[in-house]
């Protein structure tokens, strides 16, 4: 793989990146205002027998404005704002919004400057007509005479994960259409985003097939369930679906991806990063994210604060595995161990957020709310990096493999002094040519005295040379071996025969170690060569014409008797 492919991946994340960023900065300065509102200042009191909304809205000093929504548990509950924003008076609709959140019923009060008091109630069944994007809902009270001056809610029967009324602002129709054009560019992007990622890597894991593309095109596929149901996009398709149903896929989805991204570092790490009890605690904790989903999921609404408190213990347990990972990485000198801790860093710190809000240990807010769709496409866009710097160093360890298995054939083909064929090479491919075949049978004279004279390194030499000259003195196709100490092997086609002499005079004009002068003997035959037989008969024919030119004085060529007649 080339660095250009390699980061293909990181010119898109420049792309999309580019896109989100745009799409915020064309926001305008009103609704970038509205999405940094500061919520409303609210006071809770629990409900009690014989209230009616008129004497709560007199009654602000039985409210508490002091402690904490969740530490008042599960029922039934007054909130009342009891001022409004400045800009909120003129007599116009106001928009107004709160995080979803689990309860039975709640019924939104709006008093006017005239003392009229109008009613919106909000069944938990018609919570999906209400969502906007972000999983807000909003409900609006109409334009009146006189403007609005307080807000109160009675929410009933609530569950109080995460509070009562979580997050409520008002902002005006306008800023509410410009928030969610924001938010639908921010989905957008990400969805495109989730689309590009799976099409890509399913096409590198058609050539690549290892398991952990699968695993990362399955995490990205859930977190695009996750994103589309905890967005209030879902919602927007199908308005009439119970709030709970949006609610039981938010978690498994969520639950889901959390134990793919496990699995995701568990296959892409070395398997020696996961030695010990690493292995099994991430087994462990996949099934307590999956189960503690599923529970949730299919008990809820029975429960729901149990239910919402093991779901976010087990995130935690998963959250508590990635410094281990990591450690583990790092000391086992893993080669992933710095783009993987990139990848992580900033769905981690994320994740750790929106525990600690799920555990009250934060208080909501709507971009910490909001922070696992940042988290997704950090982990997304980073990981797809990851495996993209995976496959480049798989495909270099390949090349280096296929590099060296070349090499070691080709030793295994090759004679390591001369670099000419050796006899099994040789044999391997003249034996079974069709047609006749001219065998040439070379060897050097006197070779003994010559490694007595100067030396085997200097002998060595020399069979170097001679080989340089034979390679030299005979066409390309030719196949030319050392099948012996000082015995060389010609083959080539009968009809394109050489002139064996011109080899022995290109011996002559060679220089040798230490102006040695050295010549050799060469007998040729001719024949077929498709058995094992053949070749045995022509090598025999032409080693007897060897054995005719060293007799008749040497550096000389013969020819066996049947190319002779």
């Amino acid at each position: 793989m080339n660095f250009g492919r390699f980061f293909s991946v990181g010119r898109m994340v420049a792309v999309l990146l580019g896109a989100l960023a745009a799409s915020f900065g064309s926001l305008p300065a009103a609704a970038q205002g509205a999405l940094h509102h500061a919520p409303l200042k609210t006071c809770v009191k629990r409900v009690e027998s014989g209230d009616t909304v008129r004497t709560q809205f007199a009654a602000l000093a039985r409210f508490d404005c002091k402690t904490s929504q969740t530490k008042f548990g599960r029922g039934s509950f007054w909130v009342i704002a009891p001022a409004l924003p400045q800009w909120s008076y003129p007599a116009s609709p106001m928009a107004v919004r709160t995080a979803a959140a689990w309860q039975h019923r709640t019924t939104l009060f709006g008093r006017y400057a005239d003392g009229a008091i109008v009613a919106l109630p909000m069944a938990r069944a018609a919570t999906s007509r209400h969502m906007q994007l972000g999983a807000i809902v909003e409900q609006v009270l109409p334009a009146r005479s006189a403007p609005v001056v307080q807000l109160m809610w009675r929410v009933d029967e609530s569950a109080n994960l995460r509070g009562i009324l979580i997050g409520p602002e008002i902002v005006s129709l306008q800023e509410s259409a410009k928030i969610n054009l924001f938010m639908a560019a921010v989905y957008a992007t990400f969805g495109g985003l989730c689309l590009t990622l799976i099409i890509q890597n399913l096409a590198m894991w058609q050539a690549m097939r290892h398991r952990f593309q699968l695993i990362y095109c399955l995490m990205i596929g859930t977190l695009a369930v996750y994103a589309l149901s905890s967005s209030g996009v879902l919602a927007w398709i199908w308005p009439d679906m119970p709030d709970v149903n949006r609610v039981r896929l938010n978690y498994l989805a969520l639950g889901t991806s959390a134990s793919l991204a496990l699995l995701f570092a568990r296959t892409y790490f070395e398997p020696r990063v996961f030695a010990g009890w690493l292995s099994p605690a991430i087994i462990v904790s996949c099934s307590l994210l999956t189960g503690s989903a599923t529970l949730f999921a299919v008990l809820i609404p029975w429960q729901a604060g149990n239910l919402h408190w093991m779901f976010s213990l087990s995130f935690l347990s998963m959250v508590a595995l990635v410094p281990p990972i990591l450690w583990r990485a790092w000391r086992a000198r893993s080669q992933f161990f710095w783009i993987f801790t990139i990848a992580w860093a900033t769905p981690i710190f994320f994740a750790g957020l929106r525990v600690a809000n799920a555990l009250n240990f934060l208080e909501w807010s709507f971009w910490v709310d909001n922070s696992t769709i940042l988290a997704m496409t950090s982990e997304a866009l980073l990981s797809s990096l990851a495996i993209s710097y995976r496959i480049r160093l798989l495909s270099r360890e390949r090349d280096d493999a296929r590099v060296r298995e070349l090499a070691a054939r080709a030793l295994a083909d090759t004679d390591p002094l001369t670099g000419l064929l050796n006899r099994r090479s040789f044999l391997h491919r003249a034996i079974g040519l069709a047609g006749d075949h001219i065998l040439l049978i070379a060897d050097l004279d006197h070779f003994k005295a010559v490694n007595e004279t100067i030396g085997h390194d200097g002998g060595d030499e020399v069979l170097r040379v001679f080989a340089r000259a034979l390679r030299a003195s005979v066409p390309e196709d030719a196949l030319v071996a050392r099948i012996g100490g000082e015995e060389f092997a010609i083959l080539l086609p009968a009809d394109r025969a050489i002139d064996a002499t011109a080899i022995l005079e290109r011996l002559r004009a060679e220089r040798m170690p230490f102006d040695l002068t050295v010549t050799a003997s060469i007998g040729a035959s001719t024949g077929l060569l498709q058995t094992e037989i053949d070749w045995k008969k022509l090598y025999r024919r032409a080693d007897r014409a060897l054995f005719a030119a060293k007799t008749e004085g040497r550096d000389r060529v013969r020819y066996d008797m049947a190319m002779a007649a």
